[in-house]
């Protein structure tokens, strides 16, 4: 067999470098800060979310690009670690321009990201993909960051029968055309807080859910913080609350929820388990400082659902 014959999960989208710094006050010109911890992390949704299915026991390849610098490397290494494919990995030369800057506070772990000016450039071309390589897992997770080459993707993989996971963001801002684009072209649709409103126009989330089916996916989930997620499909429609736990840093807490959902997936458990299997890790991710430092393995993650009355089996 080759590697992608052999591969249950490819992600396709953004990889960064997180530089974290955890402390209360933000610095002003006129004053500095007193720094609670500081710490370097790969990061990126979907490079993420591939790191945490990794971990959980997935057999994963991951395609996006990457300088060719210190930081690069630095971004890529959790995912070498953790044994991601990364035969189709594009390298520009020069330094690697997805580099974010993360604010943490020690108090309540929620952060604010400060990115490169231009942001990512040079998104992968439709010629820089191999269908057959895209095509040979059973999931295939996009996040709207390589616009052309993810739409196409999406296409192969619904064609080939295998299903398309998109995560789409929460909407603390419009959302872009080209992730429209792709709603119809996606079987599960994972999005943060606010992303059905703006995408349908609609405020009640069982409403816009509803309309979101209406668009192509089967399966809609909301995340909605500390209050839990909302599941809803055409049968089904429930919130999943979340497991209370001390906050050290939410960062990646999303991105780390989408890859424990494709791996509840690839169990075979019913939506409400692959729900709190998902919420789990996340929870257990937020107690650590960084995005992915702090993913746990599938049987920390069954030890703590059944620490807590859920038992689930594999």
């Amino acid at each position: 067999m080759t590697v992608a014959q052999q591969l249950d999960v490819i992600g396709l989208g953004l990889a960064t470098l997180d530089v974290l710094v955890r402390h209360k006050e933000m610095p002003t010109w006129q004053q500095g800060t007193r720094l609670a911890a500081i710490g370097f992390d790969g990061g990126g949704w979907v490079a993420t979310a591939m790191v945490a299915a990794a971990r959980l026991g997935a057999r994963v390849g991951f395609v996006g690009t990457a300088g060719t610098d210190t930081a690069a490397e630095l971004k890529l290494r959790s995912m070498v670690d953790c044994g991601i494919d990364l035969s189709h990995l594009v390298r520009r030369p020069g330094p690697d321009d997805a580099v974010v800057l993360v604010h943490v506070h020690s108090e309540t772990g929620e952060r604010v990201f400060s990115v490169m000016q231009e942001g990512p450039r040079n998104p992968l071309g439709i010629d820089e993909i191999d269908r057959a390589y895209i095509t040979s897992a059973a999931y295939l997770l996009v996040d709207g960051f390589h616009p052309g080459a993810q739409l196409e993707a999406a296409k192969w993989m619904q064609a080939a029968g295998g299903t398309v996971v998109m995560d789409g963001g929460a909407a603390d801002r419009p959302i872009s055309e080209y992730r429209r684009a792709l709603v119809p072209h996606v079987d599960v649709l994972i999005t943060g807080e606010g992303f059905a409103a703006g995408l349908t126009g609609k405020t009640d989330i069982c409403e816009a859910g509803a309309a979101i089916l209406g668009m192509g996916p089967r399966v809609f989930v909301e995340t909605v913080g500390p209050r839990g997620c909302f599941t809803i499909t055409k049968h089904e429609r429930f919130l999943t609350p979340a497991f209370p736990i001390d906050v050290v840093d939410t960062t990646g807490a999303g991105d780390v929820f989408h890859g424990a959902y494709i791996v509840g997936l690839l169990h075979g458990w019913n939506l409400a388990q692959v729900a709190q299997f998902s919420s789990a890790v996340s929870a257990i991710k937020c107690m650590r400082l960084g995005g992915r430092v702090g993913i746990p393995s599938f049987e920390e993650t069954l030890a703590f659902l059944k620490a807590r009355g859920i038992d689930l089996h594999p």
